[in-house]
């Protein structure tokens, strides 16, 4: 079921995702990009950028372009999530028995961080094989890779192993924002569960306000999430964007985010956050929905899914 939910997810919402990898990346910026966000403020303007862009695709590159970048999401969002969430359960029933059985905020910290550095570094290759295939085709310097395997050999020739891991950096400093999303999710959970002596119909052995308190908790917790982590998305594709004439413009962590906000302002940071949001939140809510029914029905300990 998890699995299942994770491929339909990534399928109905891949050209929300092409949209907000373009609206992040330079290449959109000196090809196509209009003053949308100063005329009209930064959350109609995002609105309206987005709603461009799609139908750009659609002009340039036809239906296809929506999807470009989807085999490499759906090889990678089965183990991405899995190792996310086989992490974060396992270590919170670790780190809860060294704490003398209490399970605190601070266990879910430690528990989040440790998943987010664990999923980052074993995941790192596919998103930026990804990340390049869903630039194709943003102008005409942009080179063409055809499919996963082309797109793979031709870093790996090109730029070694080394060029599989840009991004590295922003990927860990990405781990703020699952950190911050497992322990909202947690305390809006506890906050939003019925009460013992409630008596609503139950489903699974929880109530109905059990399973919606979990679906708007998850909602919520990605929302607020992605809204403090966001910079890291754009700091993240720009490193992982191909070389520019056989030159890398952005080479660093601190390097790329300097350089942004001197070239183009802090606004840049938040580049298309608003597809970034339409994406994420529904299918966290979904994700998480299928968790806290697998937990349910295989054990309360939340171990391994």
């Amino acid at each position: 079921m998890y699995s299942v939910g994770g491929l339909a997810g990534a399928v109905c919402t891949s050209p929300l995702d092409v949209v907000k990898t373009r609206l992040q990346s330079t290449f959109y910026q000196q090809t196509f990009r209009q003053p949308s966000i100063h005329r009209h403020g930064l959350i109609f303007g995002h609105f309206i950028e987005t709603g461009k862009l799609l139908m750009r695709i659609k002009q340039i590159e036809g239906f296809r372009g929506y999807f470009k970048g989807l085999g490499p999401n759906l090889i990678g969002v089965i183990p991405a999530r899995s190792i996310n969430f086989f992490t974060y359960g396992n270590g919170k029933k670790f780190f809860t028995e060294l704490n003398q059985g209490k399970e605190t905020t601070a266990v879910h910290l430690i528990s989040a961080a440790t998943a987010g550095i664990v999923t980052s570094t074993a995941t790192n290759p596919i998103w930026v094989i990804k990340t390049r295939l869903q630039l194709e085709g943003v102008n005409n310097r942009m080179r063409k890779y055809g499919n996963s395997l082309e797109c793979l050999s031709q870093i790996l020739r090109e730029e070694g192993a080394r060029g599989l891991y840009k991004g590295m950096s922003a990927s860990y400093l990405g781990v703020i924002e699952g950190t911050i999303q497992w322990v909202i999710y947690e305390n809006l959970k506890r906050k939003w569960c019925s009460s013992k002596n409630d008596h609503q119909k139950l489903i699974g052995g929880k109530t109905i306000q059990d399973w919606a308190g979990h679906l708007g908790a998850a909602a919520t917790s990605k929302f607020v999430a992605a809204c403090i982590a966001y910079p890291h998305e754009v700091i993240r594709t720009r490193l992982r964007q191909p070389a520019e004439n056989g030159i890398h413009k952005y080479t660093g962590l601190f390097q790329c985010l300097r350089l942004v906000v001197k070239e183009e302002g802090i606004v840049a940071l938040y580049g298309g956050m608003t597809a970034h949001l339409m994406r994420v939140v529904p299918n966290a809510a979904i994700m998480f929905f299928c968790y806290e029914a697998i937990v349910q029905k295989y054990g309360h300990q939340k171990p391994s899914l």
